[in-house]
């Protein structure tokens, strides 16, 4: 089937039915919890539908929806739009539909700074497990360029197997510490590996928002050479592409994406792998519409992830992380079943 060309129209259409599933999840996770605001007090608040709405609510009400509630609704998207839009990256330069953004082993060198916070009694600092979690990440990425950098050209498999090895490297470090760690400690840590989205303070939000807004802009611009280099470093090249610095941008934007959002919520999985490729599934391969459409969707699931995961079981919160694993590790094996995961099959 011969796909509809895509258009500056169509990327538009896409994406504003998308912002609009956006909008109805967030508003119906709003309401969503153990507490109960009342559901249509609530609704003529936001719609300002008359004067008085604003007294509609309780004060503990509006502490509930608008300083729990909707920070968590909006950093969740945040996070899901960041892993989404790393994922869309890094399956298309590793031409790999297999690709995450955890394939580069960010998620391990994350995890293993937030430990390493959370175990030096860090915790109670602004910032305290974030950072070190960041600074984790950002070595991470480090030592996998340096590592695929050793030959010419960035291969797919250099980088694939350099990420394995890196990530196999700080999976042993976080069973060391684990292993040293105290009863407390030990909780507080396997939470955070599992994902966490509830502890994260504005100006961490702020924070994701604008690394999520400079590189999806900076992915967006190179949209054309995401397209070509995805059919071949070769055809890119002959079509004008500066393969190597795009490839060192893109990387690197991916990287920031993916190491901003895992050093403040947690190790979320699947989120990056699933969602591009159902985006691809649906929509092509064309990246002018696959970032943007993947950007929206990897929002709106996350957003539904973490509302099940504090609303699924009464009394009890679940970390995100498993929410996304039984979501997304049946839909994996499907689409593997069916044979859509084939390296190179844009």
């Amino acid at each position: 089937m011969v796909e509809s060309a895509v258009t500056l129209a169509k990327v538009i259409k896409v994406s504003l039915l998308l912002f609009l599933v956006l909008l109805a999840t967030a508003a119906a996770s709003l309401f969503c919890g153990p507490a109960d605001t009342g559901l249509l007090q609530g609704f003529r608040e936001i719609l300002g539908e008359r004067p008085e709405a604003a007294f509609a609510l309780k004060p503990e009400d509006v502490t509930i929806l608008f300083s729990l509630r909707l920070p968590r609704i909006l950093f969740a998207g945040l996070v899901g739009a960041s892993l989404s839009t790393a994922g869309v990256i890094f399956q298309a330069l590793l031409r790999n539909p297999l690709a995450d953004p955890y394939i580069l082993g960010i998620s391990g060198g994350s995890a293993l700074g937030a430990i390493i916070g959370i175990s030096a009694g860090m915790a109670v600092l602004p910032l305290g497990v974030p950072l070190p979690a960041f600074l984790g990440a950002a070595v991470t990425v480090i030592l996998v360029l340096a590592a695929g950098g050793s030959v010419k050209g960035f291969s797919s498999g250099t980088m694939l197997l350099a990420g394995v090895i890196v990530n196999a490297f700080f999976s042993a470090l976080i069973m060391l510490v684990l292993s040293l760690s105290s009863h407390a400690d030990l909780q507080k840590v396997i939470f955070w590996l599992m994902g966490n989205l509830s502890l994260a303070e504005p100006g961490e939000i702020l924070l994701t928002g604008l690394v999520l807004l400079a590189g999806f802009s900076i992915a967006w611009l190179h949209a054309r050479s995401i397209n070509l280099i995805s059919l071949g470093e070769e055809t890119a090249i002959h079509l004008g592409v500066a393969v190597e610095r795009t490839r060192m941008i893109l990387l690197l934007s991916g990287s920031l994406l993916t190491a901003v959002a895992v050093s403040f919520s947690g190790t979320v999985g699947f989120v990056g792998l699933i969602i591009p490729h159902m985006m691809r599934m649906l929509l092509g391969a064309d990246h002018r519409l696959l970032l943007p459409a993947s950007l929206l969707f990897g929002a709106s699931f996350l957003i539904v992830a973490d509302t099940l995961a504090r609303t699924a079981i009464p009394d009890m919160e679940l970390p995100v992380g498993v929410v996304t694993a039984l979501c997304g590790s049946p839909y994996f094996l499907y689409l593997l079943r069916k044979g859509r995961f084939r390296p190179w099959s844009f």
